[in-house]
């Protein structure tokens, strides 16, 4: 009888997406925590708000990527892939660009 309460019936994770979140967000974290310098505009300073919402994308590529779900609606939202994903290939058109 407890079974049937306790068992839920939940989505398996898309293992490719996942992987592919992983390893998006790998290189971009590495790049920032080893050489930031990298991610300079034109003139030689950080965009601030491009750097916070790159790093929200980095966050969302990991947290997605390690299969974490979060049960909060907001953070389920901020850290899905498809805000993540944008965000990543942001940094790496700011990336390039520099």
């Amino acid at each position: 009888m407890t079974e049937v309460a306790v068992t839920t019936t939940e989505k398996k994770p898309n293992r490719f997406a996942m992987a592919l979140s992983f390893l998006l967000a790998l290189p971009l974290a590495a790049i920032l925590l080893i050489h930031p310098a990298a991610m300079l505009d034109a003139n030689g300073e950080y965009s601030h708000r491009a750097m916070m919402f790159i790093m929200i994308g980095i966050s969302g590529g990991f947290i997605h990527g390690v299969g974490f779900i979060p049960k909060f609606w907001l953070w389920k939202w901020l850290f899905s892939p498809f805000i993540a994903w944008p965000l990543m290939l942001w940094g790496y058109y700011t990336w390039l660009l520099a």
